[in-house]
């Protein structure tokens, strides 16, 4: 079987119940073609980078898939039927990435107010010298 990952965005007026039963209804799908979700992370309600049918939010969901092409196919045609899904991407990869993906990195780094690499530290310059001022040398 081979891995994809996928990624749907659900209009920004439904209830995050529903934005689960939609995830339930398609990992269903999955499993009933012979495939199955590795790993699920919904990354919430974001703003789009443009309008998509008026919306200017989505709930955005991504899915990792070890699934055949028939299932992905059919997950596909559902998500095309499915009137709260406003778009989605599949892409077929050699491998899944370990942990979270960085979607739910950045948004961690974002609560926390730093990232990974700890407190910034400014280096002073030693080659820095003040400006004279302009008043400096008229008295």
């Amino acid at each position: 079987m081979s891995l994809y990952e996928y990624t749907y965005i659900a209009r920004q007026d439904i209830q995050p119940q529903q934005v689960d039963a939609i995830t339930a209804e398609f990992t269903k799908i999955i499993d009933d073609n012979g495939g199955k979700v590795a790993k699920t992370e919904s990354w919430g309600l974001r703003s789009l980078a443009y309008r998509i049918k008026k919306y200017k939010k989505g709930h955005y969901v991504h899915l990792n898939l070890d699934a055949p092409f028939a299932a992905v196919a059919e997950l596909e045609r559902n998500a095309r039927l499915h009137e709260d899904v406003i778009r989605y991407m599949t892409i077929r990869v050699d491998e899944f990435e370990e942990g979270d993906s960085v979607v739910l990195r950045s948004k961690d780094r974002d609560s926390r107010g730093r990232d990974d690499r700890g407190p910034r530290e400014f280096e002073k310059r030693d080659d820095h010298k003040p400006r004279k001022e302009k008043n400096e040398g008229a008295e």
